[in-house]
């Protein structure tokens, strides 16, 4: 018998993040999230014009690249329990160098958990897929679950 509690399934992962692909937010942002093999938090996102900023250059603006971030530190709770709610108590983000490219992803991880705090990590990757920036992340796991039938994305 393990001591590790069971993963989520596929399916319950995937209704997770149909129920946030459809939320106003993601759409207006135009990013939607997965979970590659059950292990891992990605958002890929399609850049758009509206998304660059950086420095007046063709780089994605940092606050959309820390809203990615959020989302994907954001749903590694998931990972353990995708029908308790969640949410980010604090973001430390590195920009190493500028994310450019038409499509763009972040990938997320649980690093530590304790009993309601999980310590999760994120990278976000230009359309070349090389390492732009990194982040930690602590995110608050809730005894709340969410009410059957609604988002675990604020619409």
């Amino acid at each position: 018998m393990s001591d590790q509690p069971a993963r989520p399934t596929a399916e319950a992962l995937a209704r997770y993040a149909e129920e946030f692909n459809q939320s106003r937010s993601m759409r207006f942002l135009g990013v939607r999230i997965s979970f590659p093999e059950g292990a891992k938090v990605r958002a890929d996102l399609e850049v758009r014009p509206d998304h660059l900023g950086g420095l007046g250059t063709s780089a994605v603006n940092g606050g959309v690249l820390a809203a990615l971030f959020d989302l994907v530190i954001g749903c590694t709770p998931a990972l353990i329990d995708p029908t308790r709610r969640s949410a980010t108590v604090q973001l430390s983000m590195s920009f190493m160098k500028p994310v450019t490219g038409s499509r763009i992803h972040a990938e997320a991880v649980i690093d530590s958990r304790g009993s309601s705090m999980l310590f999760s990590r994120a990278t976000i990757y230009d359309a070349e897929g090389r390492p732009c920036a990194k982040c930690d992340g602590l995110v608050r796991m809730s005894s709340l679950k969410w009410e059957s039938g609604t988002s675990p994305a604020v619409n």
